[in-house]
């Protein structure tokens, strides 16, 4: 088993990338590295030792870091914004008045009421479940305890004081609970500013509190998500895929990841592929979606030079869009190869989620205007030694989070 160290890395946690993402972020080095983590995690199921670790991505909101500032030994609490060039550290509700707002700032009290009877030592990262915002619903035909921090509605049944088990646990915690935090992510440092992340929380060592239901994100592998021999020569089918189209769009990619700007193919290509998401169109055929982007690409960068009234701003725009070309014109062979792979990787990826979605411990769904509509849970992250990629059915999950309205808004 890899120590908890091993997964360290430089930068704080604020963003991680899906997996697919990897061939247009980082070249034939990232495919290479998303096959690994396809492979490795595929291993985990089957109870072996990939070298990945898989943690549940909760869709809570908003991120809270909370523990000791080991510069002064003092608890706090805050979002991401403790890692703004000028710090927004809270010590005490009067600091969270001054630096946040509406029911952010609520939540934020909630939490430094509550959290510190927890005796973090460290500092954690984790996702805010509820405050004070659970209601009581019928879900799936039965009572429920109903939260809804971001986009996904979790759904706890109401279970009576005599029933025993893991479901009358979940239940009386959190029904008792005046906020609920999964979390995910250990910070190691001397200084605020020097901070290193870590993926993964160990919460065996923290304190029980009725207040505060509290978790992890490592998820718990059982047999039912282990793949039949079938199943398994299928996957290893569709890596083998992966492999040989990654294979050939090498060339292609590494150029990709060299062009940087907010405009770059790299950044069209993924913004490209959100337009089909937002959509809720799957990303298919792999010819029509090559010739599709080369128009995406002109088209964005034509609309951006007809927007500025100097010839020197349109001069910029138009550097932009024929070093673009230059790649794109020799090398439409090298994008198709890239899309193929990218769409083999959501196909593996595909499947990957269908075995882990198979445990759940707290229900997930949907609020839609004829009722609730049972869902997958957000995702899940998978970390190796130096990195992680997350994994989310973008089709269902990420449609829903650009389109759903929320249920409380940031301050």
């Amino acid at each position: 088993m890899q120590k908890f160290q091993d997964f360290l890395i430089e930068d704080k946690n604020t963003h991680l990338e899906h997996l697919e993402d990897e061939i247009i972020n980082n070249g034939s080095k990232g495919a290479k590295t998303a096959i690994e983590f396809l492979k490795s995690i595929k291993k985990m199921l089957q109870g072996g030792s990939g070298g990945s670790t898989v943690s549940v991505k909760w869709d809570g909101a908003p991120a809270v870091f909370c523990g000791i500032n080991p510069e002064n030994g003092k608890f706090f609490v805050g979002t991401k914004s403790i890692f703004n060039k000028t710090p927004k550290i809270n010590y005490t509700n009067s600091d969270i008045t001054n630096n946040h707002s509406g029911q952010l700032a609520d939540k934020l009290k909630d939490c430094l009421k509550y959290l510190p009877a927890l005796g973090i030592k460290g500092i954690l990262q984790g996702d805010l479940l509820f405050t004070d915002d659970k209601k009581t619903a019928v879900v799936a035909g039965k009572k429920s305890i109903v939260f809804t921090p971001n986009t996904i509605t979790y759904a706890v049944p109401v279970v009576s004081s005599g029933f025993l088990g893991l479901a009358g646990s979940i239940y009386k915690d959190i029904n008792n609970a005046k906020v609920g935090i999964v979390f995910h992510t250990s910070y190691t440092g001397k200084t605020m500013a020097s901070l290193r992340a870590g993926f993964g929380a160990n919460v065996k060592g923290l304190k029980k509190s009725k207040n505060v239901f509290f978790t992890d994100a490592t998820y718990k592998r059982a047999d039912t998500a282990a793949f039949n021999s079938k199943e398994e020569t299928a996957f290893d089918n569709i890596i083998k895929m992966a492999e040989g189209s990654a294979y050939k769009a090498g060339a292609f990619v590494d150029l990709v990841k060299k062009d940087k700007g907010p405009l770059s193919l790299g950044i069209q290509l993924k913004t490209f592929f959100n337009t089909y998401i937002r959509q809720g169109t799957a990303i298919t055929g792999t010819k029509a979606l090559a010739n599709n982007f080369e128009v995406y690409f002109r088209d964005r960068l034509k609309k951006e030079i007809d927007s500025k009234k100097t010839q020197a701003a349109k001069q910029k725009y138009e550097e932009i869009l024929e070093a673009g070309m230059k790649i794109l014109r020799p090398n439409k062979e090298g994008l198709y190869f890239a899309i193929a792979t990218y769409i083999t990787f959501q196909s593996a990826k595909a499947v990957l989620l269908n075995k882990l979605n198979t445990i759940q411990s707290i229900g997930s769904f949907l609020r839609t205007k004829s009722g609730y509509k049972v869902t997958n849970p957000e995702g899940y992250v998978a970390i190796k030694k130096g990195g992680a990629v997350k994994l989310v059915d973008r089709l269902e999950f990420s449609r829903a989070n650009f389109n759903m309205a929320k249920d409380w808004v940031k301050g």
